[in-house]
């Protein structure tokens, strides 16, 4: 037919000369609604052709598990790579650089990548990764995104203790006062193009507003600050910023910058596992007085439930813990629980072992 498209023309339109794929990074501290906000961006692709590259801290593939299949058109099963070896911003050359080369390789390329770090990722050697000579020509950062838990911050959850600041300061006056957790929740404001105040239903609109000003301080000027509620944010907001963020690197501050290495020897984590739950009440109440006594940052998984046919997601973020069920287990898929717990460095895992042990067998 006349004025037709020729077969396969769009399907090769992210690969004609000088036309870069466009890239987003989803960033944010542990427990602020990445996954979930993916899970929207797939269920609203709007007919856009994803491919997803999740970072995952621990070794379950929690975040992976949770969203394949929510929308197989927008992003099938094997458009979903996951990148297990260590946090993103530490492989960049043994992990990412390869991933992003075999999916722009491919014949029918993605026409947007949604890059998900763990959360205890610094977001800028991951942009600076697009200078590589084999992605620059063919890739972009599109925009960084950074989700916040208004919630958690409006709680003061990251603000370190002035007590025992000022205890510092007197000790040791050369001491660098900033903990891990600030400074990573500074790094990824500074990488942002987008700051999502996500969970925004849970504060009182003082809060939030408090709590915006503060982030507002943080951030580069032209920087959109957004609302939101369980990740829901327009696509068309999120996708299409066309911020070219690797091309300007010096307006996003690390406190990393000076550092010829980065590595997360101040978080720890570990898998602990189960067999099946009888009462879901017991755990969850059980699983917030393990986070409560051992100081835990962050605990997500995947539970059996003893006569029911679904697997029960459970996340927690500090003492804030929610589950949902998501799928049926699949035929021959082992029926066990496995939670991933991270903390800072010093936990005591054998005690918190212990304890996840009489919950969950």
């Amino acid at each position: 037919m006349a004025g037709a498209p020729r077969p396969g023309a769009d399907r090769n339109r992210g690969r004609r000369r000088g036309v870069k794929i466009p890239a987003t990074v989803v960033t944010g501290f542990l427990g602020a609604g990445k996954t979930t906000l993916i899970r929207h961006i797939l269920q609203n692709a709007q007919g856009r052709r994803l491919a997803l590259v999740i970072n995952e801290f621990g070794d379950v593939g929690v975040d992976g598990e949770l969203v394949k299949g929510c929308n197989d058109a927008a992003c099938p099963e094997e458009d979903i790579v996951e990148l297990a070896n260590g946090c993103i911003c530490c492989t960049v050359a043994d992990d990412f650089l390869p991933t992003m080369q075999k999916l722009l390789d491919r014949p029918n390329p993605p026409e947007h990548i949604i890059i998900e770090t763990s959360g205890l990722a610094l977001p800028k050697p991951l942009v600076k990764a697009f200078q590589w000579p084999d992605i620059r020509t063919r890739a972009t950062v599109d925009g960084v995104i950074a989700l916040i838990d208004a919630d958690a911050v409006a709680a003061g959850r990251f603000a370190t203790d002035e007590a025992a600041l000022a205890a510092a300061r007197a000790a040791d006056p050369n001491l660098d006062h900033d903990s891990p957790l600030e400074e990573l929740f500074e790094d990824q404001l500074a990488s942002a193009d987008m700051v999502v105040l996500n969970k925004a239903d849970l504060v009182s609109p003082e809060a939030l507003a408090r709590v915006e000003a503060d982030i507002a301080g943080e951030i580069r000027p032209g920087v959109r600050i957004v609302r939101a509620a369980h990740g829901a944010v327009d696509v068309g907001a999120l996708l299409g910023i066309v911020a070219a963020a690797e091309d300007d690197l010096d307006a996003r501050p690390s406190h990393h910058d000076s550092e010829p290495d980065h590595d997360h020897d101040d978080f720890t984590s570990f898998v602990a596992s189960g067999g099946e739950v009888a009462d879901v009440e017991a755990l969850i109440a059980g699983l917030g007085e393990v986070i409560r006594a051992h100081d835990i940052l962050r605990i997500k998984g995947l539970i059996a439930v003893e006569g029911k046919p679904m697997r029960l997601v459970t996340q927690a973020v500090g003492p804030r813990i929610q589950s949902y069920f998501d799928r049926n287990w699949n035929a021959g898929e082992p029926r066990r629980t496995a939670l991933v717990v991270i903390g800072q460095t010093g936990l005591d895992e054998g005690a918190i072992r212990e304890a996840l042990a009489a919950l969950i067998g």
